[in-house]
């Protein structure tokens, strides 16, 4: 029997035309009286010179003929059935035998996950879009599937079939989502989409959904399974799980892992079997310098933090970005842990060993822009599919960068089911929002005549707002116990409050307000700050109205602001002095915590994104001191009560004096949860130490002194206390007693409350008496 195929199909598969290609390859059955009895296979094979069918229930094979094409090949075999069969291909001097990929059509993809797509409500479409391993009929290969629904033809390109997008022909499903199971293929394989707009011209993306991609500057996305690691986290999973991070103390470590240190790149980095694992070098790092890995840095990072005492790593974007400068914030690749230091499992690793000591692990997430890189999201299928058309709306002129288009169901189901997968996946402890601001107004940074208004014609971007909603969500719907933090430097209300009282459901928020006043305050010589007491003061009005987070970031120290001991007044002293007072008061103020690296030690140089940090000053001792000074103020905070668990509302923090800017003074109370135990802190904002300053505190008996920014031991004029007072009976500040106190320079004291010592001296007078 011969069956002749239409010339008109072939040259629709040639031309690779065709939005179906299964309608034309593969096996194809023949009836006779309703009954299959032969089966048309075709192929369309470029470069072969000869093709047969192998089908290995008869061990036989069926040499094919070219159709209409030197390179379209068909035949027809007698069979009522046929499964798994082979193409023995003969190409020049070359031989090799392959499944067709045409004979699978892989079940991975249903209705319902196309019909949750559209709707913006497939929480795990990764699991689904993307490259997966996968087999089919018995057979092993990789299951390709991309959404590009004004795309012409997709296909598949990649080493297996010499990046030539006639090989692997995609097919078109319902909304848009093209897929094909290739087999024979596995792990390892680097591979792209090449696109075709209604116009023919040529598009190479990188899979939006890809979990790996080649370092850069090469672009590919490599397939890669994410369900082989074996987790230890089981323990800190459920702990969180049944816990409230907002009543613990939270002390983050901003850490950028490209710069925080680098290794020699002579020496290879060591996986734990003993073997060796390719390592990246950067043209713009120090010469002969490399990144560390993901698990050299679990071996050096951890410990360091773990030895300074703060609660979490906060890493800065480290979803895949082509340029190091951007610091991670201009992403490519939304689902691939960068592989400039490893692969997905070494960061899986670094999270579990992170969890193992007890620090959580926090990212920078970036949904509010992605950069304009060719293989990147925009013009994704040679239409505007990510970002909208209007640049009036789609456009950050100031970054050069893309605005996702939030109105759309895809989009936003992209966005939303990428901040799970990476708890999901990942086990990640919380997120950081970067620059939340610019994705709640549409006239963020753009003239007059650049933005254009909402329906009710205001400013405010309101599906960037319900976008942020859903997505927290489910979030905390997912993940409880889980930190969500808003980089939010606007007045926009309830932006840490729960979405069913109509926040935008974050459960912190940085407070940008905070920050300035106190850089403002600190950076002006100390005689003036009696002028600026309002400085000091302000963030009391407002500390309740959301639940803020005070921060110091890596903003802070870069393009020319100079680093955090750089912004202070005064000789070297007290200049060291005053980083000692800010960062005190910093833990005593109601919020959590955030420092970026280095400042725990004193760097004097910005940050530079290509260097590392200056270790070296840590051989002198003000800097070593420093570095002491931040370990003990991290073990002051998380063994304090007082100073964590009552953040948020108002009965957590008292005033005990606001009002001396004639000394830039203040001092006030910080009470526990439950309203019995408090901490009195004392803050003396100059240079000029103060005897028999008086101090009014609520009950009476010893008040230890269990902190002093001023000791010795980190550099200060070691002036104090002499480790705590008794309270007088003396009306002061509106309480019954009072404490006559020596106040040091530029310092910080924080008193308790001894309540054995007090408790004694009650039943030796009892006694006396």
């Amino acid at each position: 029997m011969t069956v002749k195929i239409a010339p008109d199909q072939v040259h629709q598969i040639v031309g690779n035309q065709h939005q179906d290609p299964f309608e034309i390859l593969g096996a194809h059955p023949i009836q006779d009286n309703g009954k299959i009895s032969h089966w048309a296979v075709r192929a369309y094979l470029p470069n072969a010179d000869s093709v047969s069918v192998i089908v290995p229930e008869q061990r036989q094979e069926y040499p094919m003929q070219s159709v209409h094409n030197p390179h379209f090949f068909e035949c027809v075999i007698e069979t009522a059935e046929l499964a798994n069969y082979q193409f023995r291909i003969t190409e020049g001097e070359h031989e090799r035998v392959i499944y067709d990929p045409y004979a699978f059509r892989s079940p991975k993809l249903t209705d319902l996950d196309i019909h949750l797509f559209a709707e913006g409500n497939h929480h795990r479409i990764y699991e689904k879009l993307g490259a997966h391993t996968l087999e089919v009929n018995g057979v092993k290969g990789v299951y390709f599937a991309v959404w590009a629904p004004n795309a012409r033809n997709i296909s598949v390109l990649g080493d297996f079939n010499h990046w030539d997008g006639r090989k692997h022909q995609m097919a078109k499903r319902g909304n848009g989502v093209w897929e094909l199971f290739i087999p024979d293929l596995g792990v390892g394989e680097h591979y792209k989409y090449e696109i075709k707009n209604s116009a023919g011209h040529i598009y190479e993306k990188s899979d939006p959904y890809g979990f790996q991609q080649e370092p850069r500057p090469k672009t590919a996305s490599i397939v890669t399974d994410l369900d082989n690691y074996n987790w230890t986290d089981q323990n800190w999973m459920e702990e969180r799980r049944n816990s409230d991070p907002l009543s613990k103390p939270i002390s983050v470590y901003e850490c950028h892992l490209g710069s925080w240190l680098h290794a020699s790149a002579s020496e290879p980095a060591k996986l734990p079997n003993g073997d060796t694992e390719p390592v990246v070098i950067v043209s713009e790092l120090k010469p002969g310098a490399r990144f560390l890995t993901y698990r050299e840095l679990a071996a050096k990072l951890i410990p360091y933090v773990k030895e300074l005492g703060y609660t979490h790593i906060e890493l800065l974007p480290i979803a895949e970005h082509p340029f190091d400068g951007s610091w991670g914030y201009q992403v490519t690749g939304y689902y691939a842990p960068t592989s400039r230091f490893g692969t997905p499992e070494d960061f899986m690793y670094f999270v579990d060993c992170c969890h193992q000591e007890g620090i959580g692990v926090l990212v920078d997430w970036v949904p509010g822009h992605f950069p304009k890189d060719g293989h990147g999201l925009a013009f994704f299928d040679g239409t505007h599919l990510y970002e909208h058309a209007d640049p009036r709306k789609g456009e950050h002129k100031e970054w050069g960068t893309l605005v996702f288009n939030y109105n759309r169901n895809e989009v936003r189901n992209f966005l939303v089911a990428n901040v799970l997968f990476w708890f999901d996946k990942f086990h990640i402890d919380g997120i950081r929002v970067d620059a939340v601001a610019s994705m709640l107004y549409l006239d963020y940074c753009r003239k007059e005549g650049e933005w254009v208004t909402n329906q009710y014609g205001g400013r405010e971007n309101l599906e960037a707002a319900d976008f942020l909603r859903q997505a927290n969500h489910l979030l905390f719907s997912y993940y409880p116990g889980v930190l969500s933090i808003a980089e939010e430097s606007t007045s926009w209300p309830m932006v840490s409050w729960p979405t069913y009282v109509g926040g935008l459901g974050f459960n912190l928020k940085w407070n940008m307000g905070w920050m300035h006043d106190m850089l403002d305050y600190f950076s002006m010589d100390p005689w003036f700050r009696q002028f600026h007491q309002n400085n000091i003061t302000f963030s009391m009005w407002y500390h309740h109205s959301e639940n803020f987070m005070l921060a110091l970031s890596h903003d802070e120290v870069v393009h020319g602001k100079s680093n955090i001991i750089g912004k202070m007044p005064g000789d070297r002293w007290q200049k060291l002095a005053n980083v000692r007072c800010l960062f005190t008061y910093m833990f005593a103020h109601p919020g959590k915590k955030t420092l970026f690296m280095s400042m725990e030690f004193g760097q004097w140089s910005e940050w530079n994104v290509w260097g590392d940090l200056e270790w070296e000053l840590l051989q002198y001792e003000p800097h070593q001191q420093l570095k002491t000074f931040m370990t003990d103020l991290n073990q002051l905070y998380c063994s304090t009560p007082e100073l964590y668990s009552q953040d948020f509302g108002q009965e957590g923090f008292e005033w005990i004096d606001c009002s001396d800017n004639r000394h830039s003074v203040v001092s006030f109370i910080r009470w526990d949860k439950n309203k019995e135990d408090f901490v009195v802190v004392v803050c003396n904002f100059t240079p000029q130490p103060h005897s028999h300053y008086r101090v009014g505190v609520p009950v009476h008996g010893f008040y230890s002194e269990i902190f002093n920014s001023d000791s010795g031991k980190y550099g200060g004029s070691n002036m104090g206390n002499l480790g705590g007072k008794w309270a007088d009976e003396w009306w002061f500040h509106s309480h019954a007693y009072s404490m006559d106190l020596c106040l040091p320079p530029l310092s910080v004291l924080v008193f308790k409350l001894d309540q054995e010592k007090t408790e004694e001296a009650r039943k030796a007078w009892m006694s006396q008496t």
